[in-house]
């Protein structure tokens, strides 16, 4: 399906032709910054530039010699599944001495390189800014030494920085997300997962220290990721007095059944008086107060390691082009910027500002305003502490409001990893707001036959780590039992609607918002949470299960790809799920460094598929030695994956053989990733809040009921841009193409251009859509109090 035409501005206006790019890792590691080296190396081929690499870091551009070389196309080449940073990383003392940056200024000019592309942490990034500034000084010094010729003061006149921000703890103020994070929650959540088991069988409480010395994120998200009892973090130390308010929470919970606690500390966590706590102190303290059989694990720098998630490859991938952006289009007067991500869009933000705010933090904590410390971390963080208390900490029955409104939450369509993390967080943020919550097996096939009972905060403990749906769920759409749907719904008085699925579950409340004209059961606040892995939903640019897909996928392509390491050269054909929608096989291509995506949206004939063998028989004659091509299963119905299997392997016959793989309903399984158990949670508790406001809005009081029949009373809630927004579904059937169930417009065919340039295609590249310069401050807007980063 064509996509409308948006105003098309060419690499060719950004000709970078004479420029010189260097790119450096500094500071700490993470996993990601390879995608980002690759893609800066790679964009900057592209535009004609000249790129280098700066090996360990500032060390290695004060140290100068062979560890500034000129990168190639083929230098980057099997790095982007790799963790760390090939390109190395240190600390450098002699780079903060103006001695240190005045060899490093001489070891640029005689390389003719004025652009700088830094990745690291607020440390490495500032450092990049005073040495920016002091640039024209520095070549000054070099001229009256006699070590370069006057005219290069002139000719190297500015030094262009743009930094990219990685580090796994996502301590820096402007973006939502750091390279490295993602990943790092990946290590995390793999190892509480494993734990749980045991903590299990031997009922045993857990004690789980994780990285962040100044930052609680990674402990924050972590917790609300596997529904941990108690997190301690150094932006918000708990109230004096926790250590009695937490064992009676490990009392409480075991008393009722629960044969595990997890307890996850950060390393900076501190009590209001600034003093630190301990993984083993409260372990100690577990045993004295309690008796509980209790273990401690330090994770260390199994967090850092292994390779980098989807998400982490994708984000450094667009981030790393963006960099590139951002140099070609600096002049003099530029500040010196840093790439971030805000909401589900690039954005480019002054690097000092952010500098600032992120030191700002540290400020507010060290003189104890916890309360403006967590606000100048950001929405994301702030709504992160907000849903974990609400979901964490069960208040008693007394202080609870009374609403007597019954609310029923069901499942409709395919499965989808984190499908049970919203459910979880919808029946326990219902119940904190004072409803009932019903939940309904097997979407509207249960519904019409009665299977509806009310849920209690407790049936819902350990769902978030969940695959699948653990209420069931059917494709049946409704219309065929509305009849006994409205008389269940009359019967068991539901008051409100929470449907969580994909494609079925918006068919089905467009048809229950058209029943609204025959059944008044149906004049009830309804709310839909895409939740899909096609990501197929219009309304929203993400889908929860969507993320857990593409790990599957980017994991199996990397071991496809590994399992050809010493053969002779390979091509690997693989099919992706989707349906229609070629999401999957698209972002999955991006991630996995593939050399072509076959989608439905874009479409293609004989012509293109000989040109990409062509183009793939080019490579391996010269660099590489496998190659990956995906193709989603209903791109088209002639070319299918058999027909390109077979192309592929005459055509590249004596050049490369072939392999194809179907990875079918793997897809769809195992484990939600700790994206999807976020997104999830947090999407699912703004919709019950929505839901708890409409009920409000719409109780007849003379009546004694809830009648809501307006369009903005059945709503879809998606993630459009920089913020989450209820969109009522009717509007939304515009944007619908029903035939093939899927959007008419979609922001990730933006993203295809991009992975045709990393595998070395000749092709025009949107940048309208590219970040402008802003400022930090006004990088939210007020209603995304929930964003993609988690």
């Amino acid at each position: 399906m064509a996509q409308p035409d948006s105003k098309k501005i060419f690499f060719e206006n950004l000709s970078g032709a004479g420029k010189a790019i260097a790119v450096l890792t500094s500071g700490g590691d993470a996993q990601g910054m390879n995608a980002a080296v690759r893609a800066v190396v790679r964009m900057g081929l592209y535009v004609g530039a000249k790129v280098y690499f700066i090996h360990e870091g500032y060390q290695g551009m004060v140290d100068g010699g062979e560890n500034i070389r000129e990168a190639t196309w083929e230098s980057v080449s099997s790095m982007l599944q790799v963790g760390g940073t090939v390109i190395g990383s240190a600390r450098c003392k002699e780079f903060r001495s103006h001695e240190g940056r005045l060899k490093a200024a001489h070891n640029l000019v005689q390389r003719g390189i004025t652009n700088l592309c830094v990745i690291g942490g607020d440390g490495s990034l500032t450092g990049a800014n005073l040495f920016r500034e002091e640039w024209s000084g520095l070549l000054g010094e070099l001229v009256e030494q006699g070590a370069i010729e006057e005219d290069s003061v002139q000719k190297y006149s500015a030094l262009h920085i743009v930094g990219m921000v990685g580090s796994i703890d996502n301590d820096f103020c402007g973006t939502d997300m750091t390279i490295g994070t993602d990943s790092a929650l990946h290590r995390i959540i793999e190892v509480v997962d494993a734990i749980m088991t045991t903590a299990q069988s031997h009922q045993r409480t857990f004690v789980l220290e994780v990285m962040g010395r100044h930052c609680g994120y990674l402990a924050l998200v972590s917790a609300l990721a596997c529904g941990a009892d108690w997190v301690l973090i150094p932006e918000m130390p708990p109230e004096d007095g926790w250590e009695e308010k937490m064992c009676q929470k490990l009392s409480a919970t075991r008393s009722r059944g629960t044969r595990l606690n997890i307890i996850i500390v950060a390393e900076g966590a501190i009590d209001r008086h600034g003093k630190p706590i301990t993984s083993s102190f409260v372990k100690d303290l577990v045993v004295k107060c309690l008796g509980f059989d209790t273990r401690v694990t330090i994770l260390g720098h199994v967090q850092r390691g292994g390779t980098p998630s989807a998400f982490d490859r994708i984000l450094a991938s667009r981030m790393g082009v963006e960099a590139v952006l951002a140099l070609l289009e600096t002049t003099a007067n530029t500040p010196a910027c840093v790439v971030s991500l805000c909401g589900n869009q690039s954005v480019r933000l002054p690097l000092m500002e952010c500098v600032q705010m992120t030191q700002e933090v540290q400020k507010a904590m060290d003189q104890k305003r916890f309360e403006e410390a967590v606000k100048l971390r950001g929405r994301s963080f702030e709504n992160n502490l907000r849903t974990y208390k609400l979901l964490a900490h069960r208040k008693p029955e007394s202080e609870l409001p009374t609403s007597n409104f019954n609310v029923a939450v069901l499942n409709v369509g395919a499965p989808a990893a984190g499908m049970n993390a919203a459910v979880r967080s919808a029946v326990r943020v219902g119940i904190s707001e004072g409803h009932k919550m019903f939940a309904v097996s097997d979407g509207f096939e249960g519904f019409y036959k009665g299977q509806i009972k009310e849920i209690k905060w407790a049936d819902v403990g350990g769902w978030t780590g969940q695959g699948g749906s653990l209420l069931g769920t059917k494709r049946t759409l409704p219309a065929k039992h509305v009849d006994k749907i409205a008389e269940q719904m009359r019967m068991h008085n539901i008051n409100a609607l929470l449907v969580i699925g994909g494609f079925e579950a918006f068919e089905s409340l467009l048809q229950l918002f058209d029943a609204r004209a025959t059944y008044e059961e149906f004049c009830i606040p309804m709310c839909m949470l895409p939740a899909t892995i096609s990501n197929n939903v219009p309304g929203t640019d993400l889908s929860i299960g969507a993320d857990t897909a593409l790990n599957a996928i980017v994991e199996t392509c990397d071991r496809i790809k590994q399992s050809a390491s010493g053969t002779k050269r390979r091509v690997f054909i693989i099919e992706t799920m989707g349906g229609y929608c070629g999401y999957l096989a698209s972002v999955g291509g991006l991630a996995a460094g593939a050399d072509a995506a076959y989608i439905y949206e874009e479409s293609f004939d004989i012509r293109d598929l000989q040109a990409n063998v062509e183009h793939l028989t080019e490579k391996m004659k010269t660099s590489i030695q496998r190659g990956l091509v995906l193709r989603n299963e209903n791109c088209n119905d002639n070319y299918t994956t058999d027909f390109i299997y077979q192309l592929y392997s005459e055509e590249g016959r004596g050049v490369f053989d072939c392999r194809k793989n179907v990875l079918g309903h793997m897809q769809q399984g195992g484990a939600p990733s700790p994206f999807d158990r976020n997104f999830g949670t947090k999407i699912s508790a703004k919709a019950m809040q929505w839901i708890t406001k409409k009920l409000s809005e719409t109780f007849r009081q003379d009546e004694g009921r809830v009648f809501a029949n307006s369009e903005d009373t059945c709503c879809l809630l998606g993630m459009r841009r920089r913020a989450l927004v209820f969109q009522p579904v009717v509007q939304l059937k515009g944007e619908t193409d029903f035939v093939h169930r899927i959007p008419q417009e979609q922001w990730w065919l933006k993203l295809r251009p991009l992975m045709k340039i990393l595998a070395k295609y000749k092709t025009s590249y949107d940048v309208s859509d590219s970040g402008q310069l802003e400022h930090v401050l006004r990088t939210r807007p007020k209603e995304s109090d929930a964003s993609v980063a988690m």
